[in-house]
């Protein structure tokens, strides 16, 4: 599709236009529900059986640590939403703290993480279904991936969520308060119902309560679906232009669904590792932590453990999972379908991507050609991703590497627009910014050396549609630069996911340490080249009005090189390949970590230092100030 570009003043008021027609229909309880209805999906099922066999009963603090982080987050983030309520709002608060290009590319970032949750909603739902509908699944080289029948299946459910959605935010907010009740209560009713055979030795007798190390806990926290489970607090922002009263009920609802998630989590998980019965046919041999992915406990944890109970009315709850397991996920992905259709609308009022997705569905004033956009991208995501296990974790630290702008933002806006009214605004922010800042940080640092190489390739792929679509008519960057550019960047990119696939990723057992060390540097190298190249290529060539827009991205591309390189020599890096397993890492756990949050502190203080004064937030102080 072509973009044509119209005038800044065109362009914004298409915008505001756009912003007018979506209905204000959300109470405070509407978009609380919608948090916490985004937050309790297929976490619940089974992110307990990611943690128990990434950390064991360790995995309990993995909950709290993560829940903690992304509650500092949450934090920064109600107060710049309840200044900026915005429909898109993630994606639109990088563009007003750093103008389009900073802007764009954390803005790809989220999208790709938005727009393939209704994907792994919908595998969540068919791993439960496998046990009583066969031929979903099979397995591929020991996982077990969707089969074309699942797939079909997976595409149905999502054109399913689209109808919810097509319906109307009204009916979307009453529909899921009552879907939101019944996700509180069947979690709870399960956590009392495993007390009845609850065992305390799981946690101290095979192998202690961190039986895989305490580096373990901090993988599991954005690999096993832990930190996945809790980003559904970010539906109140991303709604926040469609409620009745934004400045006083985004912020209250974001905050008080983090807090509900991490007490509902934490006893669900601790439930869960107690009623484990070891040398079952569902479950692995004793202490065996490992290998409980691998077994039926592993697709339906919650479900196996109540039918094998041995007591009647436990196993005759456990089925109300299997209601339960379409629900709570199905539940979550219509609400994240939804999301990723804003967050198109988001991208379009930024001017970024065309103007064709502010467009709104006048009968139901939902942004119908973004809604039916995320459908056909969450279908694609079953190709690469076909089962629960594999997405979650692109998910997670994708989504985080971008949630890192909300403490950011926060003193950005507090800088370049002190007259923003403010309903909440964040005490101690000095001291809870930095942390959420450096917590998010570590998240994608400890996600490990396969997701990190997915998503900076993929973010590095994303960066070319940012020269074809925007520079040559915004920036005035001539179109032969800016085509060249994005050829380049395509061609380079494509190459370096091929090049890490077949080099990096999946070393041959005759591999030498050294020959894949050499390998991972040769692709460090070409994609930080590239990206620093297209940036300062880019700065030099654009008028001095536009400079400012690619220096404030040097802070980004630091965090996510200097990450990717240390991550490598770490506990999270080559020592994860199999070939490489037994080896002990350059960098010793904690170590690593420590050393990536004075990293972390130092890009934090030159992230603040590039955040401007942009005119898009000069554009909504105005408004505000005429509203």
């Amino acid at each position: 599709m072509t973009y044509t570009a119209e005038s800044k003043e065109v362009a914004e008021k298409i915008a505001a236009e756009s912003d007018k027609k979506l209905r204000k229909a959300l109470s405070l309880q509407d978009l609380f529900f919608m948090s916490i209805g985004g937050i309790i999906g297929s976490g619940w099922l089974l992110g307990v059986a990611g943690g128990a066999y990434t950390a064991g009963p360790a995995s309990i603090v993995a909950w709290i640590i993560g829940g903690i982080i992304v509650l500092f987050i949450a934090l920064t983030f109600a107060e710049i939403a309840g200044a900026v309520p915005k429909s898109g709002a993630i994606v639109r608060y990088p563009n007003y703290t750093f103008g389009p290009y900073t802007g764009y590319i954390m803005s790809w970032a989220y999208f790709l993480s938005a727009v393939s949750v209704p994907t792994v909603e919908a595998e969540a739902v068919l791993e439960y279904a496998s046990t009583y509908i066969p031929g979903l699944f099979h397995v591929v080289s020991g996982i077990s991936v969707l089969t074309l029948k699942g797939i079909l299946l997976g595409t149905l459910l999502l054109i399913i969520f689209f109808f919810l959605n097509f319906a109307g935010i009204r009916f979307l907010g009453k529909f899921n308060t009552v879907m939101t009740w019944w996700k509180f209560i069947i979690p709870m009713l399960t956590f009392v119902f495993l007390l009845f055979i609850f065992n305390a030795s799981n946690f101290t007798a095979y192998g202690g309560f961190a039986p895989l190390g305490w580096s373990s806990v901090f993988y599991a926290i954005p690999s096993a679906g832990i930190v996945f489970s809790y980003l559904g607090f970010r539906q109140a922002l991303e709604f926040g232009g469609e409620a009745k009263n934004p400045q006083k009920d985004v912020p209250r609802a974001t905050i008080y669904s983090v807090i509900s998630a991490i007490v509902i989590y934490t006893l669900l998980q601790v439930a869960f590792i107690g009623a484990l019965r070891w040398n079952l046919p569902t479950t692995p041999s004793a202490g065996n932590w490992a290998a409980i992915a691998k077994t039926a406990i592993g697709s339906a944890p919650f479900f196996t453990e109540l039918k094998y109970s041995g007591i009647a009315a436990l196993v005759a709850f456990s089925y109300f999972l299997l209601i339960d397991a379409w629900i709570s996920p199905a539940g979550t992905a219509w609400i994240y379908t939804g999301n990723s259709a804003r967050v198109l609308y988001g991208l379009a009022a930024d001017g970024i991507f065309p103007k064709i997705f502010l467009r709104i569905y006048e009968k139901t004033r939902v942004p119908l050609i973004g809604l039916i956009t995320t459908v056909i991208i969450g279908v694609l995501f079953f190709l690469p991703f076909p089962s629960w296990y594999l997405l979650v974790g692109f998910i997670s630290s994708s989504t985080v590497l971008t949630y890192v702008i909300g403490p950011l933002a926060v003193h950005g806006f507090r800088k370049h627009a002190p007259d923003l009214k403010r309903p909440y605004v964040l005490k101690w922010a000095s001291i809870i910014a930095p942390i959420g800042f450096i917590g998010g940080s570590l998240i994608v640092y400890w996600s490990g050396l396969v997701t990190l190489t997915w998503i900076y390739s993929i973010i590095l792929f994303g960066v070319p549609f940012f020269f074809f679509l925007y520079a040559p008519s915004k920036l005035k960057l001539s179109k032969t630069f800016s085509y060249t550019v994005g050829i380049m960047g395509l061609i380079i990119s494509v190459s370096s996911l091929a090049f890490a696939y077949f080099y990096v990723l999946f070393p041959a057992a005759t591999e030498t340490l050294a020959q894949n060390t050499s390998y991972f540097l040769i692709l460090w190298l070409v994609e930080l080249a590239t990206f620093l190249g297209i940036t300062l290529a880019s700065q030099s060539k654009a008028a001095p009005e536009y400079k400012i827009y690619f220096k404030t991205s040097y802070w980004f591309i630091a965090l996510m090189y200097i990450s990717y390189l240390v991550s490598y020599f770490s506990v999270f890096g080559y020592v994860t390949l199999s070939p490489y397993q037994s080896l002990t890492p350059l960098i010793p756990f904690p170590w690593d970590t420590v050393l990536m949050i004075f990293i972390f502190l130092i890009i934090y203080f030159l992230g603040i230092r590039a955040t401007i004064k942009t005119d898009d937030l000069l554009a909504v102080v105005e408004e505000q100030k005429t509203a």
